[in-house]
């Protein structure tokens, strides 16, 4: 049976105990890995992940645009995780071309300054999409505007058929609503196609922190801490719409550097790195070294 069908026949019952009330298996199953033997061994890796490339993510060391050596190590370690079994989603912003908010402060209006935002994703999605397939991946774009000549529209069904075929899924044009970020689509998509988590890739940033560690010395990164504390404490994880959504389904999410080495790949096989947000976890600091 096809996971969109096991999605549709999936209903409200008992829990995973027995008895009513319990957790539901959809959300059981993000809490859990997929065993995947290479090369004679075995790893923990996620089944089915979602990761958030902003738009700086691709500018490498520029001001503006897509680095080309940047993107190609990117996707180079998307499609060596994808080929390793993981299936792989992805939603890309587009900060490095146009930011709807900032043009909304000069005077335009906020609707059709996102609506240009939205446009400047798709140029990502196709960036990426080039380089993803030069590195070995078989990709298809969806996007939540219509766009018929260079995407497909954003169909979850079919966005999941295409996951559990092995082929990497980008997601453009967020949530196709002004007024809505391209963190709150990452949640939102990451949730419809029932990914087990959400890997947020910063730019320059390893993690959460208590206090902002470009002016604050003593800031301390978490290792990990819960969904709550993270809305409460207000700390920058994600904005609060994406943050809430992933709270109300128990969607866990890793914050990491995007330019450490092998990054994305080592979260996408697992590895522990960067600051866990969960729900009910405990908060616990990084440990020095």
């Amino acid at each position: 049976m096809g996971q969109g069908r096991l999605e549709d026949d999936l209903g409200p019952g008992p829990g995973l105990d027995g008895k009513d009330g319990g957790e539901h298996p959809r959300a059981a199953l993000r809490t859990l890995r997929t065993r995947i033997v290479r090369g004679g061994a075995v790893t923990d890796a996620y089944r089915r992940a979602l990761v958030k490339l902003s738009g700086e993510a691709l500018m490498g060391d520029r001001e503006f645009g897509i680095d080309p050596d940047t993107i190609t190590n990117l996707a180079e370690q998307i499609a060596r995780a994808s080929a390793g079994g993981v299936e792989i989603a992805i939603v890309v912003g587009g900060g490095n071309f146009w930011r709807g908010q900032a043009a909304a402060e000069t005077g335009m209006d906020r609707a059709t300054a996102d609506y240009a935002g939205m446009l400047s994703t798709m140029m990502n999605a196709l960036a990426l999409q080039d380089a993803l397939e030069h590195a070995g991946a078989e990709v298809r774009t969806q996007t939540a505007l219509t766009m018929a000549q260079i995407a497909e529209p954003y169909i979850r069904r079919r966005a999941i058929r295409h996951l559990e075929k092995g082929r990497v899924v980008v997601f453009a044009s967020g949530t196709g609503n002004p007024f809505m970020t391209t963190d709150t689509a990452a949640a939102l998509r990451a949730i419809e196609v029932d990914c087990e988590t959400l890997l947020m890739a910063k730019n320059g940033v390893d993690g959460v922190y208590d206090a902002d560690p470009a002016t604050s010395p003593d800031a301390t990164r978490f290792e990990r801490l819960s969904h709550l504390e993270a809305i409460q404490r207000r700390l920058q994880v994600m904005d609060s719409t994406a943050l809430s959504l992933c709270m109300e389904h128990e969607l866990p999410i890793v914050v990491f550097d995007v330019r450490a080495k092998d990054s994305i790949y080592r979260a996408l096989n697992g590895e522990r790195i960067g600051t866990t947000v969960s729900a009910g976890a405990l908060t616990e600091p990084a440990h020095p070294g």
